[in-house]
C-alpha cells in the first residue's frame, strides 16, 4: 500500500467538491463524508440509506477495530444528504453501483477522488485514504486537540495520530527549510 497525504489546502478541497458536484450527488457526497468524518472508506461504503436517514447521528462498528464509533450528521452535509436520499429505499446502499443491490467498491471510490484531485491540480499522493487523513489533518489545525484526535481514530499515542495526518513531516519539512549553518 502507498503512503497517501491529506489535502492541505482548503482551497483544493473546494474545488475538489465542485468538480464532484458536477459529476453527481453520489461522489460529492462521498467525499463530504469522508472529509467530515475521519470514517475509513470501508466503513462509508457499507452505509445505507437506513443507517443516515432522518437521524442526527450515524452509529456504525469499524470493520477494522471491531469498536463501536458514533458521529453527528454535521450541517456541512445533513442538507445534501437529506436531498440524495430522498426517494430512496432504506435498504439501498447509501453510495450504490450501477450494478446490482451492492455498493461502489474500494477501487472504484479510488478513481472517484482520484480522478477529481487530478482535475483540481493535486499531485501529492492521494487515495481513499486522503478523506480520514484530511479529516484529521484540517481538524488538528482548527481544534490543536492531538488527545481528542486520537481518540476519534483510536490510534494508540499522540504520536502516531500526528505522524497519520502528516503534521510532523510538516512541522520537520519547516524547520530543516528556516535551518542553515
Amino acid at each position: 500500500m502507498e503512503y497517501v497525504e491529506p489535502i492541505r489546502e482548503r482551497e483544493k478541497i473546494e474545488t475538489v467538491k465542485k468538480i464532484l458536484k458536477c459529476e453527481g450527488m453520489r461522489n460529492f457526497l462521498l467525499f463530504l463524508i469522508g472529509i467530515n468524518s475521519g470514517l475509513r472508506i470501508s466503513d462509508i461504503l457499507k452505509l445505507k440509506i437506513s443507517d443516515v436517514k432522518n437521524k442526527d447521528y450515524i452509529e456504525i462498528i469499524e470493520q477494522k477495530t471491531g469498536k463501536y464509533k458514533k458521529f453527528p450528521i454535521t450541517n456541512s452535509f445533513k442538507n445534501y444528504l437529506n436531498e440524495f436520499i430522498f426517494n430512496k429505499s432504506p435498504d439501498e446502499y447509501l453510495f450504490a453501483s450501477q450494478r446490482g443491490n451492492k455498493p461502489i467498491t474500494r477501487i472504484q471510490a479510488y478513481r472517484i477522488i482520484n480522478h477529481a484531485c487530478q482535475k483540481a491540480g493535486i499531485t501529492t499522493h492521494i487515495g481513499t485514504h486522503t478523506l480520514r487523513k484530511t479529516f484529521g489533518y484540517h481538524f488538528y489545525q482548527e481544534k490543536k486537540d492531538v488527545a481528542l484526535l486520537q481518540c476519534i481514530f483510536n490510534h494508540s499515542a499522540p504520536s502516531v495520530t500526528l505522524r497519520y495526518i502528516g503534521i510532523n513531516q510538516d512541522i520537520i519539512d519547516s524547520n530543516l527549510r528556516s535551518f542553515a549553518l
